[in-house]
């Protein structure tokens, strides 16, 4: 019997997958406990139509990632810290290089930012932005001393 997973369930797959099982366990155990319903063609179809939906979606944003990617590799962000006698007062953080991205028209969420050690000099440094499944970006960062 073809049903329609209503839940998650651990050992057939997750909410909204068309699933086939014994008809026992889909009446007695499945349907009852409102984890499934029966697959009927109109179910089916809506299925199919939302899943193809989806494929759209997920193109549109990879095709987003990479013109975002082609942006960011180009630009180089400069980050203006407090400094000392030749001194940083803390690091650069993920944050500072958000705001650095957004005063350029871009809008990265900071935690998309991975910084590989601490940013605790003035001058050039490269970071890693997350844009999409398996699409990353290295960037520039120059960090000046504010004014």
């Amino acid at each position: 019997m073809k049903i329609v997973l209503l839940q998650d369930f651990k050992s057939l797959g997750a909410a909204g997958d068309i699933v086939e099982v014994n008809d026992g366990y889909a009446k007695n155990f499945l349907i009852p406990k409102k984890l499934a319903s029966e697959a009927t063609r109109s179910i089916i179809n809506e299925h199919e139509q939302r899943v193809e939906k989806e494929k759209r979606q997920k193109e549109k944003e990879r095709q987003q990632a990479l013109e975002l990617k082609q942006t960011i590799s180009t630009k180089t962000v400069e980050v203006a810290v407090k400094c000392g006698e030749g001194k940083m007062y803390g690091s650069v953080t993920a944050q500072d290089i958000a705001k650095g991205l957004a005063k350029q028209g871009i809008e990265i969420d900071k935690r998309k930012i991975t910084i590989p050690e601490p940013i605790k000099q003035l001058g050039e440094h490269i970071v890693e932005v997350w844009l999409y499944k398996e699409t990353t970006v290295k960037m520039k960062i120059n960090v000046v001393k504010e004014q």
